[in-house]
């Protein structure tokens, strides 16, 4: 590491495949879900982040990505204790995401919830473009936001509505869909 060196990533593998995580000292800058590989996550990261270099996180950090990964792995784990630069981030959006992250692990709320808790009722869609601009997946868990009437909604991640899916039950959220074999 060089001198004055603050900003870092790191790659891990989950049960979803290989996500990433940035920092900035001992807070977390972004996130991101799997792209496809550890190349292609390594890759977005680098474009999200070219400050960055890849490295081992601080233990705040470590704890973070420890608890995604035994999130993503069944174990009901809470990520609100984790530290997040919000700086960029829009008011709104930022709101949003405070309320997201009070869902816990197996629970979810619609789009419409949120706007009712920003004490803004109409705003359900902007909810939505707030949680699909989300800089943090995992930890602000846009994954338990929902359409009106339980229905997905959207999920801009690689994967889509499939991985949003497959998280949610994963952590209890869906019941795990009937195959045909």
């Amino acid at each position: 590491m060089t001198v004055g060196f603050t900003a870092g990533f790191t790659v891990f593998e989950t049960a979803i495949g290989v996500c990433g995580l940035a920092w900035r000292d001992d807070v977390v800058i972004g996130t991101s879900l799997p792209e496809g590989s550890a190349a292609r996550t390594r890759a977005w990261l680098v474009r999200r982040f070219p400050d960055a270099v890849e490295g081992t996180p601080p233990p705040p950090v470590r704890a973070a990505v420890d608890g995604i990964v035994a999130l993503l792995s069944g174990t009901r784990r809470e990520l609100a204790s984790v530290e997040l630069d919000f700086s960029g981030v829009p008011e709104f959006h930022r709101r949003a995401y405070e309320i997201a992250r009070t869902i816990p692990p197996g629970k979810t709320l619609t789009y419409g919830d949120i706007a009712h808790r920003l004490g803004q009722p109409g705003s359900a869609q902007a909810v939505g473009q707030a949680m699909g601009h989300n800089p943090f997946p995992i930890i602000v868990p846009c994954h338990r936001v929902l359409a009106a009437g339980g229905k997905d909604g959207g999920f801009s991640a690689r994967g889509g509505v499939g991985t949003k899916r497959r998280m949610l039950v994963i952590e209890g959220a869906l019941a795990d869909e009937p195959t045909l074999f």
